[in-house]
């Protein structure tokens, strides 16, 4: 089944092209990584998946439904998102617990919402499998860069999301906060029963385990997509960071390194 497609489709704001002519179908097992430098269009990308944002020109579908002919208020609640524009929005003196299960409800801030034992039951296991359920009363505000980051992943993941989309989830994490992450993700990635998933990075060692699809992105456009494999190469990535890279992969995990002239004889 395809969880999302996007066809022909461009992103124009003031006549410059964020998205330029992008395709990409997005199946309901498939764990997919898009890589590009600063500017390249991914967290516009991304927008466009989370029904966050319509596309000037090209066809959109996500779950089964087409952006432009559906209520996006009803699409959302079925794609999980983590991202740094999303934790701003998260009240520093919210305990872990509510920044989790609140999603249920879809509000940013527990109120007076009414959440039955099943609710309750899903949150603490979602926590366990992100390693922060020893963070449960804890407030957000006091949590390190890392664990929040875990929070907002298994906040993503309360509503049983069909489409799960990660905006560089390492993104200010020290390296062993990386590692420790991207170890969880890996978890993730290789479940067979979580759900299609989106993540974006600037960086190839930041790629978990379990990821099988790859997307290069560069001014907007694809330069590549594909099993990973085919698509995470020195020639591709080169071309993508204008830059001559030595890619290498060891243990499943992968590594970019510049390729320098020497200047000994």
């Amino acid at each position: 089944m395809t969880v999302a497609q996007l066809e022909g489709i461009s992103i124009v704001r003031s006549g410059a092209h964020l998205l330029d002519w992008i395709d990409l179908s997005i199946g309901e097992h498939d764990r997919w990584v898009v890589i590009g430098p600063n500017g390249a269009g991914k967290t516009t990308m991304l927008q466009v998946l989370a029904a966050q944002l319509h596309p000037t020109e090209g066809i959109a579908r996500l779950l089964g439904e087409t952006l432009g002919a559906v209520d996006v208020f009803e699409l959302r609640p079925r794609i999980g998102v983590a991202s740094a524009a999303l934790a701003d929005r998260i009240p520093k003196s919210e305990r872990v617990t509510d920044v989790v299960i609140s999603a249920a409800y879809a509000v940013m801030g527990r109120w007076r919402e009414e959440y039955d034992e099943l609710d309750e039951a899903r949150a603490l296991d979602l926590m366990r499998r992100l390693h922060v359920d020893h963070l449960a009363d804890r407030t957000f505000g006091t949590l390190s860069e890392g664990e929040r980051k875990r929070v907002q992943i298994a906040r993503a993941l309360m509503t049983d999301p069909e489409l799960l989309l990660l905006d560089e989830p390492a993104a200010g994490l020290d390296l062993a906060g990386r590692e420790a992450l991207v170890g969880t993700l890996s978890e993730l990635c290789l479940d067979p029963n979580a759900p299609a998933t989106v993540l974006v990075t600037h960086h190839v060692e930041e790629i978990p385990l379990g990821i099988t699809h790859a997307l290069l992105l560069k001014q907007g456009r694809v330069v590549a997509a594909g099993p990973i494999e085919q698509t995470i190469t020195a020639g591709l990535m080169s071309y993508t960071f204008d830059l001559p890279l030595e890619i290498g992969r060891s243990g499943g995990r992968w590594t970019a390194r510049a390729i320098r002239e020497s200047t000994f004889e």
